[in-house]
């Protein structure tokens, strides 16, 4: 029998609205006895042997592999993602507990050459860590947090969101059977003005990892100042696919639509406006078209899904208002009628005042816009608050790195669209966030330098 006062949960299939689980959401009190667990935890993971640590750290990455398919169709059936997106999600939680696990052994501190003495430094763990996880990416992002923080000897408690919390517990479950003892990694599902607030708050969590909103995220850093707690921050972004004239124009179209409409465009990075060359404009439509309108749309359970469905009926409603009635809709996809909360693939041509094109929708729509030159790419790339990621086309070598530079993003690609790695560091510019994740920095945010003299003198 549940001890919290909070009601529990109802876990829905977005592809369905059929009731999947029922989660039991922790209350105040629960949270603060996870975090007083994962205290005296702390005391004894700190202290385990930088490879022991590591080798535990491999073994919970085999437990995922093993359980690989598992995790994926959990996320399929939690959150809408497809099959081979979920595949993917699961397998990467894998890949970056496997490259944290390198981690523990590589800690290095220093030696500075000071006067009369040796002077050496070392990277000591914070402590609690909080990690906020969204509904989104909610395998991936869990383990951006909670690996590097393990690996540099903090212990974790992690909420996952409301919406999707089942493979946050199964990976849970995984971490204890490969071997962490009981409160190094603590699940904890609760609401975000419950749960994450509190974790926000406690005096003994000495670091907060929140991916989410940029409203949210503001207050998240509000309430970590108050205790001068450390917070790395993911937050909101309106990334922008820039296509100049002197492109493969076929392939940029041919390959927009996924950058967009990859998990029904709910993801921080998504390039949600198309910025193209005036010149070139009504080409990249032509070539635009047919792949949008072939882009499928499915059960997210079909191995031939490229897109499933939104997260709930308030996403879809939110989503919605972005395109009324007499919206400059220059042509849609197509998308399954009946249950489940399916948005067609949506292409806007707004003018670059239209909230369309300024807000982060978080929803299968991108708006095309023209551009005049290089310094007016860049000005429409860079207007607003965010600067997360982004993309250029072009085959001007020099153009690529003066944009590159220009842009106000922490991530960006160059004809293509990947710019998240395991192995390299992502975070935003602007409001789009505070720190980075994932690669050697991330370590960095999950430890505090000491420094030791020692005398050499009397």
């Amino acid at each position: 029998m549940s001890t919290t006062t909070e009601p529990p949960y109802d876990v829905v299939d977005p592809a369905t609205e059929q009731v999947l689980a029922t989660v039991e959401m922790s209350g105040v009190a629960e949270t603060d006895a996870a975090v007083a667990v994962a205290v005296r935890a702390f005391e004894t993971w700190r202290s385990v042997a930088p490879a022991d640590r590591a080798r535990l750290l491999r073994r919970f990455a085999d437990q995922v592999d093993a359980h690989l398919e598992e995790l994926a169709q959990l996320e399929v059936a939690g959150a809408g993602h497809t099959i081979n997106n979920a595949r993917w999600e699961a397998g990467n939680v894998r890949d970056v507990l496997t490259y944290y696990s390198a981690a523990p052994e590589r800690l290095f501190g220093r030696q500075i050459p000071v006067a009369g003495g040796v002077d050496i430094t070392f990277k000591e763990p914070l402590g609690v860590v909080g990690v906020i996880v969204p509904w989104n990416f909610p395998m991936p992002i869990a383990g951006w947090g909670l690996a590097p923080a393990l690996a540099a000897g903090n212990t974790v408690v992690l909420k996952p969101a409301e919406y999707t919390p089942l493979t946050a517990l199964r990976l849970g479950e995984l971490a204890l059977d490969a071997g962490l003892p009981p409160g190094v990694l603590t699940i904890l599902p609760g609401r975000g003005a419950v749960v994450g607030e509190r974790l926000v708050q406690h005096p003994d969590v000495r670091k907060i990892v929140f991916t989410g909103s940029t409203g949210v995220g503001k207050g998240v850093m509000r309430g970590c100042a108050d205790q001068v707690k450390r917070v790395t921050l993911e937050l909101g972004g309106k990334s922008s696919n820039i296509i100049f004239d002197d492109c493969d124009l076929e392939q940029a179209a041919a390959s927009a639509p996924s950058a967009v409409f990859d998990n029904a465009g709910q993801d921080c990075c998504a390039r949600s406006r198309i910025l193209v060359q005036r010149n070139v404009y009504d080409r990249f439509l032509e070539l635009l078209e047919p792949v949008v309108k072939g882009f499928r749309v499915e059960d997210p359970r079909s191995e031939s899904a490229q897109m499933g469905p939104l997260i709930s009926r308030r996403q879809w409603q939110t989503v919605s208002s972005y395109v009324p009635d007499d919206a400059p809709v220059a042509f849609r996809g197509t998308a399954p009628q009946g249950p489940g909360f399916w948005f067609a693939p949506t292409v806007l041509t707004p003018d670059v005042g239209d909230r369309a094109f300024t807000d982060e929708i978080f929803g299968p729509v991108v708006s095309v816009v023209p551009f005049d030159d290089e310094a007016d790419a860049v000005r429409l790339a860079n207007s607003g608050p965010y600067g997360l990621s982004g993309s250029l086309w072009t085959r001007d070598i020099g153009r690529a790195l003066r944009v590159s530079r220009a842009v106000e993003a922490g991530n960006l690609s160059v004809n293509s669209h990947s710019s998240v790695r395991y192995s390299t560091p992502f975070g935003g510019f602007k409001q789009s966030g505070l720190g980075r994740e994932l690669g050697p920095d991330a370590l960095d945010s999950f430890t505090d330098v000491k420094n030791v003299f020692l005398s050499t003198e009397g």
